[in-house]
């Protein structure tokens, strides 16, 4: 069930994927010079539009399947905005799981930087490989927010508890829960980086068994 969990044999390499995001232009024109025409110039470059704003895709899971966030709230506006867009980002690659989309579909493309994405690929196919969905209560905890490069990139921290999520044969109808033993607690970790249309994507993830304390 895990999320690039390190004790995974498919996801074993968990070497961060980071590719570097540039943030928006100058968003306004600059001012007109008294007694000179509007024509750009040497002393006054051309002004650029600023970007228009993300149409965000709508993402939609089961209702046998709970994908459930705690305390991912903030009442700093960027932190939310991470949060919002790091929450879409993890419903849009179990959605693809869910839908037996191996590539990962539009909106969680939507959500990654292209390395992010090849990242979340393998993640995927280790469920769609084995014709695996999944179902259950994935509760995801204790987000941990924290900007870096002028709020332009970012690292979340969070914790999910497996002990009520499970995957499923396709074809067989065979269930599978967290492994007898094993901490069903993992803790992630997830690079981020702001692009042009202001849309948290995510670069990397890695995650640890056991490595939380709630």
């Amino acid at each position: 069930m895990a999320r690039h969990t390190v004790t995974t044999a498919a996801l074993a390499t968990t070497t961060a994927l980071l590719l570097t995001a540039c943030g928006g232009p100058d968003d306004g024109p600059s001012d007109a010079i008294k007694g000179a025409d509007n024509a750009p110039s040497a002393s006054q470059p051309p002004s650029t539009p600023a970007p228009a704003a993300a149409d965000r895709p709508t993402v939609t899971l089961p209702k046998d399947f709970q994908l459930t966030f705690e305390k991912w709230t903030s009442s700093d506006s960027e932190t939310q905005a991470l949060l919002t867009d790091a929450k879409e980002q993890l419903r849009a690659g179990y959605a693809a799981i869910i839908a037996n989309e191996a590539d990962g579909g539009d909106a969680l493309a939507f959500y990654d930087t292209e390395s992010g994405l090849s990242q979340d690929r393998q993640w995927i196919k280790s469920y769609t490989g084995e014709n695996l969905t999944v179902f259950g209560t994935l509760p995801a905890f204790d987000p941990k927010v924290s900007f870096t490069g002028g709020k332009k990139a970012a690292s979340l921290t969070y914790c999910t508890d497996e002990s009520k999520a499970y995957s499923r044969n396709r074809k067989t109808g065979e269930v599978a829960g967290n492994p007898t033993g094993e901490d069903p607690q993992i803790f992630y970790t997830v690079s981020l980086a702001r692009n042009a249309q202001g849309v948290w994507q995510n670069l990397s993830t890695r995650s640890e068994r056991g490595a939380c304390s709630r």
